[in-house]
């Protein structure tokens, strides 16, 4: 029995899916590569700690406006970046 022939339409709407799945994840991989650079930045007591952290939230907020992640998702990783930089910061003024 011969292969049903799939619509144009579902075609398209495959690439358009594949296409959007790819600029998602790097969007996804981005955000997760400048937590773990704010992160190392807090340790290691990086005198550009602030733009680092500036930048991570920028891209955070960027992805939520635009659906990538949800918005309590950026806002949670937001607040536990945050957090952490406070955390670190007050275990340095000791």
């Amino acid at each position: 029995m011969a292969e049903k022939k799939k619509k144009r339409s579902v075609l398209k709407r495959q690439r358009q899916e594949e296409k959007r799945r790819k600029r998602n994840k790097m969007v996804k991989s981005r955000i997760k590569a400048l937590i773990k650079k704010v992160k190392k930045a807090a340790l290691e007591k990086d005198p550009e700690l602030e733009n680092y952290l500036r930048e991570a939230i920028k891209a955070i907020d960027k992805a939520a406006s635009k659906g990538i992640i949800h918005k309590n998702t950026a806002a949670r990783k937001k607040s536990r970046l945050q957090i952490f930089v406070n955390k670190v910061a007050l275990q340095e003024n000791k």
